[in-house]
């Protein structure tokens, strides 16, 4: 019942996962493991004398009070000569482990202390040299929702302490057979006592509270799949079928036994007589357990509380335990108080090394708060240094922009009129600083054909620059003079 959750397995991985197991010789089984990586991915499986495997950590869910649960050591199938099984608990010597001849962990009645951290080890030899894989899992137990609380109502002539105490033992005890019929648990929970209305000097009421787990031995007797959605369904299943039966049972029960009697020798007899019976169903989870939502098959059931953690009762959520107190084990239902003079220094201790002295709990409280206030102090400089480069590049970039864009805009005008006056006044083939002797020169090149129109077309490639300027502008004013018939 309740199938495992495994991440990962296998006789050899090509890619690392978590939880390495590291304690071989170190350098040896390094190379062992590289060996085995690199001969695993071409397809061969090499022997090697000091051979060392890994898998994923895999989370394993088991139904609380579990009548037998089979943990197999590797999650695949492995045929190999003559295997060795070797089980280890990260919390319990592994001497109290029940291993089958086939190296499955079994366990009976699962409780929620059996939670925990367990790894197995093949060994085996291969090629007349030792090899070993280990695998890893990470058991959690659960239980689905469903339970009953019963209020019984008893009269008596008197609520004395003692003969309470003992009532409530004679029914616990005749209790106890009807819980092994209806493969469930019976725990009074508290009773008190009133006095009646009638006759309030001469009679009281004791008023008991019974809770009612239906989580008994065998209550699972019904579900025997491997299948976890089948399993689960079958535990809610056989969840109602119990409640509906125990109900029946209780009511037989008290109409069979009305009274109970008290007579001992250093206590005066009494009777209690059953006046009533009342059912309230439950919907909580028990306590060290809660909704944590990790079960992903069952969203509403109730996980075990690890370490650090606790839940009480008539609570369905893992509290960290509070500043002071520490919980060693999975589903604590309390939190075990340090001792005089020793707190923790935070929530959620799980080890008892973390109870330190008050002085020093106190000296890293401060310290804790300390270390945000510098820390603000440190970024918030930081912070506002960076905005302000930030601020300052932006800004630079812009006016850079902006002192580029006039410059080009005002060139490519420029470029423009020059292009017209020189159009305009036909002079596009002179030098600016050209003077008479430049006319001269023109004419003799002109003479060449070739030579001349080279040069006219060397002058219309070329770019007026702003040189030029003030000589158009004295052309312009000036009236050229007109050539006599000398000159020509």
């Amino acid at each position: 019942p309740g199938a495992p959750h495994h991440s990962s397995g296998g006789r050899m991985l090509c890619a690392p996962r978590i939880w390495l197991d590291l304690r071989g010789p170190g350098v040896l089984e390094t190379l062992g493991i590289l060996t085995l990586v690199l001969c695993s991915c071409s397809g061969k499986r090499p022997a090697c004398s000091s051979c060392l495997s890994f898998s994923g950590l895999g989370h394993v869910f088991i139904h609380a009070e579990s009548s037998l649960y089979s943990l197999p050591c590797s999650p695949i199938e492995m045929e190999v000569p003559n295997p060795a099984y070797r089980w280890v608990h990260d919390r319990e010597d592994s001497r109290f482990l029940t291993v089958s001849e086939q190296g499955h962990l079994l366990f009976k009645q699962f409780q929620a202390g059996d939670s925990g951290n367990y790894s197995c080890t093949i060994s085996y030899v291969e090629r007349g040299l030792p090899v070993s894989e280990t695998f890893h899992y990470s058991v959690l137990g659960y239980h689905v929702l469903g339970g009953l609380e019963t209020v019984l109502l008893f009269q008596s002539n008197l609520c004395d302490e003692e003969r309470t105490k003992r009532f409530l033992w004679i029914l616990q005890e005749s209790l106890g057979h009807l819980a092994a019929e209806q493969h469930c648990k019976f725990q009074l929970t508290g009773a008190s006592c009133f006095p009646t209305l009638h006759e309030p000097s001469r009679e009281v009421f004791v008023q008991v509270q019974l809770q009612v787990s239906l989580f008994g031995p065998h209550w699972d007797e019904h579900c025997n799949s491997q299948d976890p959605e089948t399993v689960t369904d079958c535990y809610h299943t056989a969840v109602q079928q119990n409640l509906w039966q125990v109900q029946l049972a209780l009511n037989r029960f008290f109409k069979e036994h009305k009274s109970f009697h008290v007579t001992e020798a250093h206590i005066p007899p009494a009777t209690f007589t059953n006046k009533f019976v009342g059912f309230l169903k439950t919907e909580r989870c028990s306590g060290g357990y809660g909704q944590t939502k990790q079960l992903q098959r069952c969203l509403d059931c109730c996980i075990v509380c690890p370490p650090g953690t606790f839940s009480p009762p008539k609570d369905s959520q893992c509290s960290p335990c509070p500043v002071g107190t520490y919980s060693l084990l999975y589903g604590m239902a309390w939190c075990t108080p340090c001792k005089e003079g020793l707190t923790t220094r935070a929530t959620g201790s799980s080890s008892m090394e973390n109870c330190v002295k008050e002085e020093e709990a106190e000296q890293a409280v401060s310290t804790m708060r300390r270390i945000p206030l510098l820390t603000l102090s440190i970024v918030i400089p930081l912070l506002v240094i960076i905005l302000l480069l930030i601020l300052s590049y932006c800004y630079w970039t812009h006016q850079q922009r902006q002192m580029s864009s006039p410059n080009a805009s005002k060139r490519t005008e420029t470029t423009k009129m020059m292009e017209m006056v020189t159009k305009f006044f036909g002079i596009s083939k002179q030098s600016p600083h050209a003077g008479p002797d430049a006319v001269t020169a023109n004419a003799t090149i002109s003479s060449d054909p070739s030579t001349s129109q080279g040069a006219e077309m060397e002058q219309m490639h070329q770019v007026p620059s702003l040189a030029m300027i003030p000589y158009f502008a004295d052309v312009t004013d000036k009236t050229s003079p007109v050539p006599t018939a000398s000159d020509k």
